[in-house]
Parts: structure tokens; sequence; C-alpha cells
């Protein structure tokens, strides 16, 4: 058996875990901070504090605002971040991919915990954002289709090596990751589903056998508190536990006028727990547990532009409604308001066997849930719709096997079967005030005082067998090849109630029954097969330089929409497969003893049936639609240096030129009267900007004995893009810049402590994030953050 020399202790004393876990999973309020401090006080009295704890090194050149964290980077040199990309550990350095790595320093020091936020540090990445269940991840301006209930997303997202089939099953509070990998381009050949467009691999602090016990409290404008909990340890000479509760909650930075409340914010909270079970060199076993829960009023949108016509102004004006059109003032007049309700889960277990000469046999269980309600508003003073939306509710199981040889030798593979099983379950909705028909100009009693309900259902089993192998030709050349095949049978229905309402007849009855009728696709099936390769060059010019091309396929398969649809009829609820091919080229590099860490790439991608959503003006509904054939090119740039003791430098560039091939179908913009436009050689894919830039420094100097002060800085800009699909003149969005900072103190031995100041959007910029279609050929748009400041205090015992 393996044992490991350290002092295996309880971790707390029962008292204490409960009082600060209470602390935490309850809405952070002011006395959070006091319960924490009590659980804490009440361990140290206990003598629960290690002696040999972990502190900050007065060496560190991280700058972050952890606590036991030696810091993102060694003196005079880039540290060494080590992957399993290729499901082997080895330097990023030596991959021979385009991949962005954020380590759990980079992610503390810049206050970084939504994944909203992640466009702010990497490259090529866009996150369109309204709530849980409206986002996507857009990689090289690739995957901006949000809502995507009936087919997967572009850009996969994998937490601790289990798939996320939704975006939303990402959007929570990301407080106790280790690393975080983007890759970029088409996926497949190692991970679990094909993707077109990249990766984000998150992972989660494992449990260790070291004790590490750390409670954490922040407060700032807009009525922001959140709390965090760690505690950790061995609970026997084979078994480690890790233990992480959070609560945040936000009053919102949107002022409601009609009854002067705040919006867009709410309390989310969760818990995850993990047991490492280590019983020999050759077994170890992983098991996590974790459960995330929102009530917020997220998803409330800002009037952006009227349109050409200024339709939908006129008829907020005969209602006698009245819109706050001016989206600087962050303001909105809603009668009903906006509400999201989630709550996610799940477990998993990962086993890894190895044998004889190192080979290793790797199998990942999970299952997982997401259920999503909403509440939304029609944007308007009076009862015109008073709740409008689509419910979710999803389930999925996983099941991967890999088989990897022994790493070392000539060839090294890695071979797996995969399995996926979905069942979900969607209720769009409507709830129509007595204004309505006003509103709409429908006939009196036809669509004002009704209900409609449109439910549908979606199975999916996906079945997968991969391999990818290395051959080190010789010492300097390697040659990868992959390959993927993924079987996918779905099957879905969709129909949608007889509407309730006042009983009308004639003109009433035939518009009523025309938007709001009863309906029943039946049974509709698709069944595809979609292969993925890779062959892949890399060749080491000397042992700091790192020269890599690859050619790649990647191909996803089609959807069902799962909306009752319009004209088109059921064929429309069909989505066909997305599948891109990819050319990459680039170097890795290290320079002055790796004071300076240099990487950059070129890249052409040409995607056929590209994926994504559009609106229907006529029913005033978002679908998916293939959205002809469109390519990316472009150039990514990253640096990372050390140029001083202490001090750390980062900085990404990427150009991506992205533009339709060929989109003769295309919705036309309010500004057109035609019933499809051509977008065809134009640059009008959705929130794909042409340039993203992000840079960062983290500074950190000895202050006194035993204390270092540290700051963080960084900047994060992204050039005008089209906020929808109809490419219109008034869906542009501005580009924009933001900055953020942060200061402060921390102990480097002893008692372990951190205490921070920060402010987010420094400059109070006014940006927006993503636009929508609305009624009458107007828009409304995601705000951004305005500038918040505040501070946090970290101890560890």
């Amino acid at each position: 058996m393996v044992t490991h020399n350290n002092k295996a202790a309880p971790i707390l004393k029962p008292s204490a875990i409960a009082l600060a876990v209470l602390a935490l999973v309850q809405p952070v309020q002011s006395h959070a901070a006091a319960a924490i401090a009590t659980a804490v006080a009440a361990a140290g009295a206990a003598g629960s504090v290690a002696d040999d704890s972990i502190v900050a090194s007065d060496a560190s050149a991280g700058g972050s605002a952890s606590v036991g964290a030696a810091g993102s980077a060694y003196v005079g040199a880039v540290q060494t971040v080590l992957v399993t990309t290729r499901r082997r550990v080895e330097s990023s350095q030596n991959v021979p991919t385009p991949m962005s790595v954020l380590d759990a320093d980079i992610l503390e020091g810049s206050g970084t915990y939504r994944v909203q936020d992640l466009p702010q540090l990497l490259p090529s990445t866009t996150v369109n954002y309204v709530h849980a269940r409206q986002i996507s991840f857009a990689v090289r301006g690739l995957g901006n289709n949000p809502a995507s209930d009936g087919l997967e997303g572009s850009v996969g997202i994998y937490l601790d090596n289990v798939y996320l089939a939704r975006p939303g099953m990402a959007a929570f509070d990301a407080l106790d990751i280790q690393q975080l990998e983007l890759l970029r381009g088409p996926q497949g050949t190692l991970f679990g589903k094909n993707t077109t467009a990249g990766v984000l691999n998150i992972a989660t602090k494992k449990p260790t056998f070291d004790t590490e016990h750390s409670a954490e409290v922040s407060f700032g404008e807009y009525g922001h508190k959140q709390g965090r909990l760690v505690l950790n340890g061995a609970l026997s000479d084979t078994v480690a536990g890790r233990l992480t509760a959070y609560a945040t909650r936000d009053d919102g930075y949107i002022t409601n006028r009609y009854n002067g409340g705040k919006v867009q914010g709410g309390d989310r909270h969760g818990i995850r727990a993990q047991a490492l079970v280590e019983s020999s060199r050759d077994f170890n076993l992983r098991v996590v547990a974790d459960y995330h829960e929102e009530d917020s009023n997220n998803g409330t949108l800002v009037f952006y532009s009227a349109g050409p016509g200024g339709k939908a102004l006129a008829q907020a004006r005969l209602v006698g409604a009245t819109p706050v059109i001016d989206p600087n003032q962050r303001a909105v007049n809603l009668d009903t308001g906006s509400h999201v309700a989630v709550s996610q889960g799940g477990a998993s277990a990962e086993a890894n066997w190895t044998f004889t000469g190192d080979a290793k046999l790797t199998s990942v269980t999970a299952y997982r849930y997401w259920n999503f309600t909403p509440k939304n508003d029609d944007g308007l003073n009076v009862p015109v719709t008073l709740n409008a939306g689509a419910s979710t509710r999803h389930k999925q199981f996983t099941q991967e096997l890999r088989w990897a040889t022994p790493s070392g030798q000539p060839l090294e593979s890695v071979f797996g079967a995969y399995y996926y099983r979905q069942r979900l379950t969607d209720n769009s909705f409507t709830v129509n005030g007595p204004l309505a028909d006003l509103y709409n100009s429908t006939p009196t009693g036809a669509w004002a005082n009704v209900t409609s309900n449109a439910p549908a259902w979606l199975d999916v089993d996906s079945t997968a067998l991969f391999a990818q192998s290395t051959w080190h030709a010789t010492s300097r050349l390697d040659v990868t090849a992959g390959a993927r095949v993924t079987h996918e049978d779905k099957t879905a229905r969709i129909t949608r109630n007889a509407p309730l309402g006042p009983t009308v007849k004639g003109a009433a009855l035939a518009s009523r029954n025309a938007r709001y009728g009863a309906f029943d696709s039946g049974e509709i099936h698709l069944s595809q097969d979609s292969p993925t390769a890779l062959i892949n060059v890399g060749y080491k010019v000397n042992p700091d330089v790192l020269l890599y091309s690859s050619l790649s396929h990647g191909e996803k398969s089609g959807g069902i929409n799962l909306s009752v649809p319009g004209a088109g009829g059921v064929a429309s609820l069909l989505v066909g497969a997305e599948r891109a091919n990819a050319l990459e080229a680039g170097v890795k590099s290290q320079w002055f003893d790796n004071n300076l860490q240099l990487n950059g790439n070129v890249f052409a991608t040409v995607v056929h049936g590209y994926q994504s959503n559009a609106y229907d003006p006529v029913s005033r509904t978002s679908y998916l639609t293939n959205a002809g054939n469109a390519r990316t090119r472009g150039v990514e740039l990253e640096l990372v240096a050390t140029p001083a003791r202490g001090l750390t430098l980062r900085s990404n560039v990427s150009f991506n030129d992205v533009s339709y091939l060929s989109y003769t179908n295309a919705p036309c913009p309010p500004e057109r009267s035609a019933t499809f436009c051509d977008l065809s050689g134009r640059n009008a894919l959705v929130n794909a900007p042409r340039w993203i830039a992000n840079a960062s420094a983290q500074y950190a100097q000895r202050a006194g004995d035993g204390v270092q002060a540290y700051v963080n800085a960084n900047v994060a800009y992204r050039s005008g893009t089209y906020g929808t699909l109809d490419a219109s003149d008034y869906s542009k969005i501005p580009g924009y810049s933001v900055s953020n900072f942060s200061l402060g103190l921390r102990s480097t031995r002893g008692s372990a402590w951190d205490v921070s100041l920060w402010v987010k959007n420094a400059f109070d910029k006014q940006y927006y994030t993503s636009l929508w279609n609305s009624a009458f050929g107007s828009y409304n748009a995601v705000i951004g953050t305005p500038r918040t400041v505040g501070v946090t205090g970290r101890h560890a015992f």
C-alpha cells in the first residue's frame, strides 16, 4: 500500500466544518464574514493550523491573490506548464498545437471566476452570454450558436474529463480551478465529442494528502458579496478528501425604473466534494460530486436600437409604454421583470490502472443533470407579454475508456471508446397580458390573455471509437496521426398544446391559431456518422524551439430544432452536420534562459454547413440553421516574459479574418425588404471580431518581514463586430477595451493571510457583449459590468 508521510490529523473539527459551510452555502450577507471568521477562529483554537502549511514565497513572481501559492512564475524563468492534452503528462511547449493555458494564479490574480470573463484572458475567444441557457463559446469566430438545445456547440467544454453537453453547465462560479486549457481548431481524436472550433478543458484542484484549509470573503459595489471555503487533507493513509463551498450575491447594476430596484444580479451557491483513493502505486480513483444553484434576474436586456423604421417605439407608445431607449443609462422599465432559476449537479468517477511497462488504462464514468427555468419580460412597463421563454431539463450519462501504451517508446498510442446518452425535455411558453392585441395589431381577443405551451423532447445516443499515435521518427522529429468515428442517433418530438384563453371566433380565432395553434411534429429521427482525423508534424530545431504543422478534419452531427417551426414546416426542424477542414502552422519557443516564451501560429479553417442561430421575425423566435459555408483564417501570437525579479508579463493578440464563402439565403436585416439576402464574401459572422488583444502584468515584491506586496493589471481589447445573423447596420457592436487592477498584501510565512483591493472595468467603459433581435426590427443588448471596486480577504488555517 502507498503511504504518505504527513500528519494525518483530522481535517477540521465537525463543529467548525458545519459552521463554515453553513455560512457559505447560504446567500452571503454581511454576517457571512463573521460566521466564517468564527469558524476559522474555532479551528485555530483547536490547533488545526498545520505546522507545515504551504505559504507564499518571497521569491514568488506570480503576483496572484492566492494564499499558499508560490505564484505563476519562478524567479528568472517562465514556469513550465504541464498538460495532459495528449493523455500524457508533458510540457505545453512540447505539444505541437495552438493552445493557451491559464493556471490558478492567473485566474485568481485577475479575479476571473466566471466563464463569460475568459475572453479578457484568452486569444481568439468570444463568449456570447445572456444567462445560463443562452450562452455559447466561439473560437476564431466560430461557435456562436446559443440556446442550442437540439445540438452540441462547436466548442466542446470539459470539466475534469467530463463532457458538458450544454454550454450553460459551465455557467457557475469556478473558484477552485487548477488549470484551464484552450485548444483551438477542430478537436475530437482524443476528446469525447467531435468539435469543429476548439475545446475548453477545465481541471479543478484534486484532493491532496497535505493539509490545506482556507476561508475567503469578498465585498464590492452593487451589493457584491462572495464567500468561499476550502477543506483539504488526508482522511487516511490511502484516501484524501477535498470540500469546496461557495456563495455569491450581486444586487445588479441595471436600474428598473418601474420599481426603483436593481436587476442583472442574484444569488449563486454550490458545493463540491471529492475523494482521491491511492491504494497502490498502480491504481488511483478520483470521485467527484457537485451541486450548484442560481436564483437571479440575469438575462435582463437593455434597449439598443429601434432599427430603421422605429416601429418598436411606435408600438410601445400605442400601448402607453415608456421604454428606456438610451442604453448608456443602464436602465430598463419592466412591469414583471426577468428571473432565472438554475439547478445542476452530478457525479463522476475516474479510475486509472498502471500496468507493466507503464501502460495505462483509464475509465471515466459520469452522470450530470441541468435544470433551467426562466421568466422573461417583454421589455415594457405595461402588460403586453407577461412571461415567455423555454424551460429545459437535461440529463446525460457518459462512459469513456482509454488505453495508453508505455511512454518513452518510439511509438506512443492512445486507443479508446466513448459512449454518450442524453435525455432532454423542453417547454416553450408564452403568457400574454390584456394589451397583446393592441401592441401586435391583431384582432381584438386574438392574442390578449392567451397562454401557450409547446413541450418537446430529445433523445441522443452517441458512440465513438478513437485512436491517436505519435511516432518519434528521430530525436527531433515527431509525426502524429489520429482518427475518431462517431455514430449518433437522435430522436425528437415537438408539440404545441391548443392555446388557452377567452373564447373567440372568426378573424381573432384564425390569428390566434396561426400564432399559437396546436402542433405535433410526430417523431423525428436523425442518424449520422461523423469522422474526425488529424495528421501533425513537430520538429525540434533545438531544445527551446518547436516548429509544427497540422492538417485536421472535424465534424459534428446535425441536430433538431426543438421549437415549433415557421413557414418552413417540419423539414426546417432538421439542422445539417457541420464539417471543418483546418490547416495550422506554428512555432513554440523559449529565449534568454527561458525568461521569454514566444509562441505564434497561422491558421485557415473552412467550415461547410456552419451551424448558427437565426431569428424568425414572423414567429419572433430564434432557431438553429446551417448558415452556408464559412472561412476563418488569421494569426495568433502569445508572449510570456519574466524581465525582472517578481515581474511576469503576458500578452496575446489574434487576427481573425472570418467571412462567409457562400450564404445566399441569409435572413435579411430590417432595413431591407427582401425575403433572403446574400452574405457571401462578407465578414458578417455573429460576434466575430477581427482583432482580439489581451495584456497583463503581475508584480510581487517583499514589503517587510514575512510580508509580500503585489499588484495585478490586465487590459482586454476587441474590435467591433456584428451582433446578429442578419448583419444589420443597426446591430453592430462597437469595439471596446476593459481594464482591471488589483493590489494587496499577503503573508509569506507563519499564519497565511491575504488582503487585496481590486477594481474591474476601472475606466467605467460602456460596452456590449452581445445583441439580440427583438420585435418590429429592433435590437436589445447585453451590457457589460460597470466599474466595480471591492476588497477580498483570505485566511489559510
